[in-house]
């Protein structure tokens, strides 16, 4: 069980633990020192052009018809591509009855506010959750959230590709050939986190993640896994219809 993101416990805990500093070197040995780890990370960057090679040459796997509930009523699955090739679908955590859900996937999915960039690609990114569509649509409202949402409640797609309700979140991507939809790709878990701009840059931080699983040097500041997340409260403080802008407190 985790303790949800409070500013206040969050930055005394910064504050309190920063007392290691890395090595303090000269110019050279710094240089030297950022050469040796640039090579470890560009053979990373190779490594990952590979995998991105060998998901392109997956097979698929061809999907029954479904029946999803979007703003406008029912839609078919084929429908939701609206006309694109491809879809990448993130199944959103959803537990009855109540008012916050999955701070982790709140959370992440509040990254995404602008999506046309996949346009060009001919690909969309949507969410799917087990919740009904009235309180879905009022849960991404309440929490400021910009993506496309649908429901799967009354359909068994959630639970065909790996987001069971109560079990999980998913995310799985999808190819369309006429009216015929192929499932392509599929990642939980952890897996989520190359679709994640926050993951990147916390990473360079000299601190990383300041959770306790990471390998850091001794006297680095590391809590409990995902103490420094948004709790799905604070998403909604932050982006939802009653936040206060920045350029709002500042005028």
């Amino acid at each position: 069980m985790w303790t949800p993101y409070t500013w206040e416990s969050l930055m005394t805990s910064i504050t309190d633990q920063h007392t290691a500093l890395p090595p303090v070197v000269d110019a050279q040995t710094w240089r030297d020192e950022l050469a040796a780890l640039r090579a470890r990370e560009k053979a990373a960057t190779r490594e990952l052009d590979a995998i991105a090679a060998q998901r392109r040459r997956l097979p698929m796997v061809r999907m029954p018809e479904y029946t999803l509930v979007g703003t406008e009523g029912p839609v078919r699955l084929v429908d939701v591509f609206q006309g694109r090739s491809q879809l990448i679908v993130y199944n959103h955590m959803w537990f009855d009855g109540k008012q916050f859900h999955c701070p982790g996937c709140t959370g992440f999915t509040s990254q995404f506010t602008r999506l046309d960039f996949l346009e060009p690609y001919d690909a969309r990114f949507v969410i799917v959750t087990q919740g009904p569509i009235d309180e879905a649509l009022d849960y991404r409202r309440r929490v400021g959230n910009r993506m496309d949402w649908y429901s799967t409640a009354g359909s068994g797609f959630g639970t065909d590709v790996g987001a069971a309700p109560g079990a999980g979140f998913a995310l799985n991507v999808f190819l369309r050939d006429g009216d015929d939809v192929y499932r392509t790709w599929h990642t939980d878990g952890r897996g989520t986190e190359q679709v994640s701009h926050t993951f990147g840059l916390i990473d360079l931080l000299p601190y990383g993640r300041q959770e306790a699983w990471q390998d850091s040097p001794e006297g680095w500041p590391q809590g409990e896994a995902y103490a420094g997340w948004f709790s799905a409260k604070r998403v909604a403080e932050l982006y939802g219809p009653d936040a206060v802008t920045s350029e709002a407190t500042a005028g």
